[in-house]
């Protein structure tokens, strides 16, 4: 008698551990559609967030064409022999020194949409407009350099502000 109870356990030991091996792989199986379904929402809400980052991208585009056109003022690929980078000012100097170096360092932060990169190149985009404001001898003074840099803040600002409000608090 105590055989046939050994073997009625073994077997319902048995069965019990195929219905939890089907009920693991049933559950691992709707985790696995969740996370699917899931993913597929959240980046359906994240428009905003998604636009975020493609202008951050083409400012970083520009942002590199901006410090290379700077760097090739500062070896001479551009301008003739009165442009030289040794003629020009001090303040000349200084100013395309530091947006060639800059310019750059943004265009990393941009790209790869850290805090860092938006810091980086708002301070740029201030730096070239308190510079053609306050200091027009150096570049020129150009109030339409002004307005595109204020239009690019105006955007970074408005797109950044719509992609805050997509995520909760």
């Amino acid at each position: 008698m105590s055989e046939i109870s050994t073997r009625d356990a073994a077997r319902d030991g048995a069965r019990d551990t195929t219905r939890d091996a089907a009920r693991e792989t049933a559950r691992e199986t709707a985790m696995s559609v969740a996370a699917i379904s899931s993913e597929r929402t959240e980046s359906d809400d994240n428009v905003w967030t998604r636009r975020l980052v493609l202008f951050l991208r083409v400012m970083a585009l520009l942002s590199i064409l901006k410090g290379l056109y700077h760097w090739a003022q500062v070896t001479g690929f551009v301008g003739g022999e009165d442009e030289a980078f040794e003629n020009q000012s001090m303040a000349w100097q200084a100013a395309t020194v530091y947006f060639a170096v800059i310019e750059l360092v943004a265009a990393v932060g941009l790209w790869l949409a850290t805090p860092w990169g938006a810091v980086v190149w708002l301070t740029t985009v201030v730096s070239m407009a308190v510079i053609e404001l306050m200091f027009p001898g150096i570049y020129g003074g150009s109030l339409i350099v002004v307005g595109v840099e204020a239009f690019m803040l105006a955007a970074y600002l408005a797109l950044a502000w719509m992609a805050a409000r997509e995520r909760p608090p």
